[in-house]
């Protein structure tokens, strides 16, 4: 990644989305990255595991609305470009991946640029209208039709003064009937402890994490009609046949869930 690194990114400050790559095992990632990320991993050993269940939790959730019908997905905050994306999981469907991090962008579109169904758009969660209006997005989305909209592993970095449930209320109302929201968020109710530890460790980051309950996550599916089985923590949520489940009875610590928009909505 280092031949690739724009100006103004600054390696040097842990960065969420390069902290994730490292949890995923990946590359594309510096020393402060790396640090930061062990430092967290020394206070949650099981962070590491959250993020690669995140990523299965993609893939699953991806999968059930492409055969729901769903062939367009919006996914805000992407990250890094990894193994099985939206696009990899969905083939044929449009996909517009969102994300505020110019080394992210780069990247992705070095990776990404050749698909003529990818498009990849800079924005920010906490800005959801002009997400919306992008001229990328609006050629890309028709929101006339059902559209998957993914918030993984992104709210939890939106600190409550920024309105996160007005953030998905704005998205919510842009999304025709029949489309679904897709969305996990890192609990604290396992492991209330170790919520302030790891808030000091992204402090220095690119971004500050917000430790949520889990009935405070629940709650960003306001106005959306909940999917069995739920909000869940995210390897229970419609597990392959046969896939052993971790961690049960322990609490949220990781829940994710897909929402409906109903023709009421």
């Amino acid at each position: 990644m280092a031949d690739q690194i724009p100006e103004g990114v600054q390696t040097h400050i842990p960065n969420v989305a390069r902290m994730y790559d490292y949890y995923l095992g990946g590359k594309d990632n510096f020393p402060a990255d790396r640090q930061a990320a062990e430092k967290v991993l020394e206070i949650i050993p099981e962070a590491r595991h959250g993020a690669l269940a995140n990523r299965a939790f993609l893939g699953r959730a991806v999968g059930f609305l492409a055969e729901s019908g769903i062939d367009q997905f919006l996914d805000i905050g992407a990250g890094l470009p990894t193994q099985n994306n939206v696009h990899q999981v969905a083939p044929g469907a449009r996909v517009v991946y969102v994300d505020n991090d110019p080394a992210v962008l780069v990247h992705g579109r070095a990776l990404l640029g050749t698909n003529d169904n990818v498009t990849i758009v800079e924005g920010d969660v906490r800005r959801p209208g002009e997400i919306l209006g992008h001229p990328d997005v609006r050629a890309a989305i028709d929101f006339d039709r059902p559209v998957g909209v993914l918030l993984l592993a992104i709210m939890h970095f939106v600190p409550d003064e920024d309105d996160p449930l007005g953030i998905i209320a704005t998205l919510r109302r842009a999304m025709a009937p029949g489309s679904h929201l897709v969305l996990s968020h890192a609990a604290v109710d396992a492991r209330p402890e170790a919520s302030d530890g790891v808030a000091k460790v992204y402090d220095r980051a690119s971004s500050s994490f917000v430790g949520r309950t889990g009935k405070e996550i629940v709650r960003l599916f306001d106005g959306f009609d909940v999917v069995e089985p739920g909000v869940v923590n995210l390897p229970e949520w419609r597990p392959e046949p046969g896939t052993a489940v971790p961690y049960r009875n322990i609490g949220s610590y990781f829940l994710g869930g897909v929402g409906a928009v109903s023709d009421g909505g």
